[in-house]
């Protein structure tokens, strides 16, 4: 298959900041790409060569999007599933398959998955609705020891749909939907390995990443790569992120989010099926960024090499409490005078708290120093809205 400067056409389903940063790699490859989102403003809109606003969730709007393209991939999991099952029993190329995708998209599923396959992650239990959560907690027959992790098991992201549950009363604002009640894990670091694989079985892994969240809102604000781990933990981790994505027999990436506990065991929280946060530091470096391998992988093209070429640590911008509206990126000219710090800016015109609107990678020889400087980029800019 000639994908280079030709008519072949790949399509993605999303056209949020992933997207518009696997473009760049597409560009880069002169591969016609189309995109479907549900916003006229999504940040992709300016890189592709053709661009569908349509819901993302509709099985026409998906089903008619995909007959147009070669290879379909996706840079959110909230899509269609019966029409990317109908497009591939047709004959178009969907990576990660659904057959993945629905073992992933339910965090219900996906943590009945990883103790049917012998994967190490946190005891849960599910429930169908708030009300059965609530008679648990209360039925000291139950079991359900407080605190736990209460997660929706769909529609989650960012932080959203995820609460820790301390006592009763934090019940009371959770939505009447499915969820998951999962024990808390007592752990010393947060970690994530991305998984690369192509329809050939070529198999790659990134090295791992440390993860720092911020307190509130649930979210990563640093990733730190190398992570700052014993070696022994990082070929632990690595290895199960190997048998992960072997279990699940994904083709493109998978980011494997995980736990480091007290005694160094590696727990598997959940996964992500595409170019994940944990990866964006490897744009700058990376010797081949998450973006272009997952390009290569879901074209079937030899895997880069994921081995980084300096320690980097990535910053994510996001918004400002207390400030919605047009956006404004305070301050950012004074970091672009700093050596080894690229702002990457998402395309995003409305800020909100909490909104990822961009990220910035530091990269330096020295993590200790890159991290210092990610703190001071973290205190720097500010993203507000305009008056």
């Amino acid at each position: 298959m000639n994908y280079f400067s030709s008519n072949f056409k790949l399509g993605i389903l999303g056209g949020g900041q992933l997207g518009k940063m696997l473009l760049f790699d597409t560009r880069k490859f002169d591969i016609q790409t189309y995109v479907l989102d549900p916003s006229e403003e999504a940040p992709c809109k300016i890189a592709c060569n053709k661009f569908f606003q349509g819901d993302l969730m509709d099985f026409e709007t998906v089903y008619n999007f995909g007959k147009q393209v070669d290879v379909l991939t996706f840079e959110i999991e909230l899509v269609n599933l019966e029409a990317l099952e109908k497009l591939e029993n047709e004959g178009v190329k969907v990576y990660p398959s659904p057959k993945t995708l629905k073992l992933i998209q339910n965090k219900g599923i996906q943590k009945a998955f990883y103790i049917n396959n012998n994967i190490p992650t946190a005891p849960f239990k599910k429930f169908s609705d708030l009300d059965n959560l609530k008679s648990a907690i209360c039925n000291l027959q139950s079991a359900m020891q407080l605190p736990f992790v209460w997660k929706c098991t769909e529609f989650g992201y960012d932080g959203n749909g995820v609460k820790i549950i301390r006592n009763l009363q934090d019940v009371e604002n959770l939505p009447n939907v499915e969820c998951i009640a999962e024990e808390m894990v007592e752990f010393k670091n947060e970690l994530a390995v991305i998984v690369c694989r192509n329809p050939s079985g070529e198999i790659k892994t990134y090295p791992v990443v440390e993860m720092e969240f911020h307190p509130e809102a649930n979210q990563v604000e640093y990733v730190i790569c190398p992570a700052r781990i014993d070696d022994k933990v990082a070929a632990k981790a690595r290895l199960i992120a190997l048998d992960v994505s072997e279990k699940f027999n994904h083709v493109g990436l998978l980011a494997v989010e995980m736990f480091q506990t007290q005694d160094d065991e590696i727990l598997v929280n959940e996964v992500a099926p595409r170019p994940h946060n944990s990866g964006h530091y490897s744009i700058e470096a990376s010797y081949t960024s998450q973006f272009e391998n997952h390009l290569r992988a879901i074209l079937d093209l030899p895997l880069g090499d994921t081995d980084s070429k300096v320690a980097g640590i990535m910053v994510n911008l996001v918004g400002e409490d207390g400030f919605s509206g047009d956006v404004v990126y305070e301050n950012i000219e004074k970091i672009l005078g700093w050596d080894g710090v690229t702002p990457h800016i998402y395309g995003k015109k409305q800020t909100r708290p909490f909104r990822k609107m961009g990220h910035v990678t530091i990269v330096n020889e020295d993590i200790i120093k890159a991290r210092k400087i990610a703190e001071d980029v973290k205190n720097t800019i500010r993203v507000i809205s305009g008056q």
